[in-house]
């Protein structure tokens, strides 16, 4: 099993489907907190679907039980503390038993997790990705590749 994650900043439009068309996944899931502000261009909750499905064959789901929230957001825009978001955010997804609300045949399928931030390193995609490799029943190696 493979989870892809993928940020949109910095990235044109064709560098960004090209991307998710090389994954070879069927799903997208959409787990921003905000995903139709003008700062989403070609991502935008409304645009996506047709994109995904015209140029990628991809399926798009919106999942905001992934998001993180507002308070946790500002939180670490005013501190910058990482430590912090991260423990903040994954005992949010656990407490939310996000594992209940999506379904296992998505990663059969292949997903990729969207979200703004160009680089995983600390962006809760990520995050949520490590965390779903552990709580997800595998049937085979699990590895995560950021696109």
């Amino acid at each position: 099993m493979t989870i892809y994650t993928i940020g949109f900043t910095k990235k044109t439009a064709e560098k960004f489907f090209e991307a998710l068309r090389s994954s070879g996944a069927k799903h997208l899931l959409d787990i921003r907190l905000s995903n139709n502000s003008q700062l989403t261009g070609f991502t935008k909750r409304n645009d996506l679907p047709y994109f995904l499905k015209r140029l990628v064959n991809m399926e798009y789901h919106e999942v905001p039980i992934l998001a993180p929230e507002e308070s946790i957001l500002k939180e670490y825009r005013k501190t910058g503390d990482w430590a912090i978001y991260e423990h903040r955010y994954l005992e949010l997804i656990r407490q939310r038993h996000v594992e209940k609300h999506i379904a296992s045949v998505l990663f059969e399928e292949g997903v990729v997790l969207l979200c703004s931030e160009a680089e995983p390193t600390h962006c809760h995609r990520r995050l949520a990705a490590e965390y779903l490799i552990q709580i997800m029943p595998i049937k085979a190696k699990a590895e995560i590749i950021h696109l």
